[in-house]
Order: C-alpha cells, then structure tokens, then sequence
C-alpha cells in the first residue's frame, strides 16, 4: 500500500487535519477497507507529523476556512498532545476547530481529558453508530469490546458538560426505529443528534 505525507486536505470551505492511520475501531464500513483516498485525497499516512509540521501547512490567512477539522483515516485523540498544541495555536490566530471522533478518548488515556478539549476545540461530532452496545460491538468491533459503547456517550456528556458544542452522528440507512433510540441516547448525555446521509 502507498503512503502519503498529506497531513491536511481540503473539502468544501473546511481544512481537515490528518494526524494518524491508527484506530481503535475496526469499523466495518469504513471507508479505508475499500481504498486508499477520500475523496480524491490520499490519507494513508507514512509518518505522523509534528504539531509544528501541521501548522506549516495552515494558510496565513486562517479565515480562509470556516473549520479547522481534526478527521482522518485513524483517531485524531490518539495523537492527543499533538492535536491539542495544534488546536491552541489555531485558537490563538482565531480559527474554528472541530473534532471529528469515536469518543473512547477517555478510555485511550484512562483520564477525563474533556477539560484539555475545552478553549482549544469548539465542536465535537462523536460517531455513535449504533443504538445499543452490542451492536456498536459488531458493527464498529472497537478494541474495548462494547465498553467502548458507554465510554463515548460518557465522554460525549462530559465534553458538553465543559461548554464544548457536541454532538452524536449516525447515518440514516440505521432506519427510523434505531434513530428514534440515538435520539433518546443523546438526550440522556445532553447532546444533539445528527443524522447525516449514508455516502457509499
């Protein structure tokens, strides 16, 4: 397989920020297993960059994106100190930062990091999937089993707790009856749910 120094890459009016190949899930449907590039960019990483590597690529006018996303082909919160210096110094020249993630960040560090979140990253968007734990468990097979299922709805209720706007995701081919149970979830955790459509 090919591998690629694109640590940021462009979609729409957002800069994304690829810091890692390596997760914690092995989604089913995740894009990886079918090819090397997401929309036409390769994000297959040879190496992890730098925190200063990244910021090399971030353009002197930093309004010229509407977000500044941490989403790659692996967990961004896996390179947590690294996503975190790189958060700060976005803030500081007044970007709008987004976290794209499987919520386990907690269970990664065995620590509450919601409050290292907290003034760096305004968004967060946790992959909920699912409607219960066991089928989380089967269709993301994360490395925590189906603890990872009540890790990132405690996470999720934490980060909202720390003033960060947050939210849960699932596609809508999950079918109305599980929706209306990620609704109910997201309410308990006091955060929105977002139901997106399926891209093949």
């Amino acid at each position: 397989m090919e591998t690629y120094e694109n640590f940021t890459y462009e979609i729409g009016d957002n800069l994304y920020i690829n810091l890692t190949s390596k997760c914690t899930n092995a989604c089913t449907f995740c894009v990886r297993n079918e090819k090397a590039d997401y929309f036409g960019h390769k994000l297959w990483l040879s190496r992890e960059p730098s925190a200063e590597e990244v910021l090399a690529r971030i353009p002197a006018d930093i309004a010229r994106y509407k977000e500044y996303v941490f989403c790659g082909f692996g967990e961004p919160t896996l390179r947590l100190e690294t996503m975190l210096e790189v958060a700060a110094a976005l803030k500081a020249r007044g970007a709008v930062t987004r976290l794209n993630t499987n919520g386990q960040a907690n269970i990664i560090w065995k620590r509450d990091v919601s409050g290292e979140l907290a003034g760096r990253i305004d968004k967060i968007n946790v992959s909920l999937n699912e409607a219960t734990a066991k089928d989380y468990a089967a269709l993301c097979r994360p490395a925590f089993g189906e603890a990872a299922f009540d890790g990132l709805q405690d996470f999720a209720r934490r980060c909202a707790a720390q003033g960060i706007e947050t939210w849960f995701s699932v596609v809508d081919i999950i079918g109305e009856e599980k929706i209306a149970a990620c609704r109910e979830i997201a309410k308990r955790c006091g955060v929105t749910l977002k139901v997106r459509p399926y891209i093949a």
